[in-house]
């Protein structure tokens, strides 16, 4: 008895979850992201797709092509509650589920044909999710996660797919390589420059060759391509970083608002390291310009969870970092090299009142909101929109919203 993985994918989720709150919306363009121009479009209705807009276009260019679409700004918090709903029904009928992210979801159902049938149980788990939640899925099926995605990808919208055991280098072969996973544009325009545009060429190139081109990454691909995928499936996503940036509305040369932004990221993203009981070893300041030139700086330190360290470090990388004078159109911080453990007294500059005073203000934070305490430097303009983004260490993968108009 071979394996059975399914993978289900929400259809236009955060459109869908807009459209269950307001039915005015069904049947209309609708365009999801930064509302700005500078904003980047998050989803998109499959009414607004027929002009050719797509998720990560600029928003400037989607209005464009779709003037008549409805525009959203996006609500993080009402998608990651439809998410959850989704995510207790998978964990209430399946044994093992990975929440690959906020719209994904995989599932290890083998050894169910024995007493079910794997595909027939599939079809009622999700009509059990429509009906409970009224969002549309779509699912594959088959031996293995690369398979199913892609099956996944071939029944939207609102469908499903069973990729019998065996025939999975027949269903890819007549694909577009750029349905594989780990082909994104660069590697297309590889595959492109060699005269490879469907999966069954690259099943028929020796493994050789593929790595010859594509170094180690070109195994992977030629076995996903083949149908060949052992990956787990991984009920809990350990973060290994967490991070924040910000993309003005304008380019702007205000040190002020500057500096705010980056003290309310720092201070946010400490706070988010204490409640996850977790330190950071690794600390990286990022800058783009208005001219699109990015640059980052990044330092080792000490572990720490600590506002009053991290933020001088902090502050030193965008000095060093900070030395164009050209306009800025992003900021970002980025703490990394995470390990467990609490904030520890530094026994030549601590006491006992700082350490009581993170303990006071984190409590109030996790009973009434990341916003309810806060430095006032960090009270300027930059700093509404940071914050409240949910705990990004309790197992689930981070909602990914574009950058909204600032």
């Amino acid at each position: 008895m071979g394996k059975a993985i399914i993978h289900f994918d929400l259809d236009a989720f955060f459109v869908s979850c807009e459209r269950r709150i307001d039915s005015s919306l069904n049947n209309r363009p609708v365009i999801i992201g930064g509302t700005g121009n500078r904003g980047v479009v998050t989803a998109a209705s499959y009414e607004a797709r027929k002009f050719g807009v797509h998720s990560a276009m600029n928003m400037k260019m989607a209005r464009q092509l779709c003037p008549q679409a409805i525009y959203i700004r996006g609500n993080g918090h009402l998608y990651g509650k439809m998410s959850q709903e989704v995510t207790e029904i998978l964990t209430q009928n399946l044994p093992i589920v990975e929440k690959a992210s906020v719209d994904e979801f995989y599932a290890d159902l083998s050894g169910m044909d024995k007493f079910f049938g794997c595909y027939k149980f599939a079809k009622e788990l999700r009509s059990k999710i429509i009906r409970e939640t009224g969002l549309p899925i779509s699912f594959g099926l088959s031996i293995n996660k690369t398979v199913s995605k892609v099956a996944t990808g071939e029944a939207k919208p609102n469908n499903q797919i069973n990729v019998a055991d065996g025939c999975e280098k027949t269903f890819l072969a007549p694909l577009s390589i750029k349905k594989i996973p780990m082909v994104g544009n660069q590697t297309y325009k590889t595959f492109s420059l060699l005269g490879i545009r469907e999966v069954g060429l690259v099943q028929k190139m020796p493994l050789e060759r593929m790595i010859s081109v594509f170094g180690k990454n070109g195994k992977i691909i030629w076995e996903r391509c083949n149908g060949i995928d052992d990956s787990p499936i991984k009920p809990f996503h350990e973060r290994k970083s967490i991070s924040s940036e910000r993309t003005y509305g304008k380019d702007t040369f205000d040190q002020e608002m500057i500096n705010t932004t980056i003290l309310a990221m720092v201070e946010n993203l400490a706070f988010q390291l204490r409640r996850g009981n977790k330190l950071t070893s690794t600390v990286m300041v990022k800058v783009r310009y208005s001219d699109f030139q990015t640059y980052s700086k990044q330092i080792k330190i000490m572990h720490t969870s600590a506002d009053h360290i991290l933020i001088p470090t902090v502050k030193e990388l965008f000095q060093k970092l900070y030395d164009r004078r050209v306009l800025v159109r992003l900021v970002g911080v980025k703490f990394g090299g995470l390990a467990d453990g609490h904030y520890q007294i530094d026994m030549f500059e601590d006491t006992n009142k700082t350490v009581n005073l993170y303990k006071a203000m984190d409590k109030i934070r996790d009973k009434y909101g990341d916003h309810y305490v806060r430095r006032a430097a960090t009270l300027g303009r930059g700093s509404k929109t940071i914050g409240n983004q949910g705990n990004p260490f309790d197992g689930r993968p981070p909602i990914l919203l574009a950058h909204r108009h600032r």
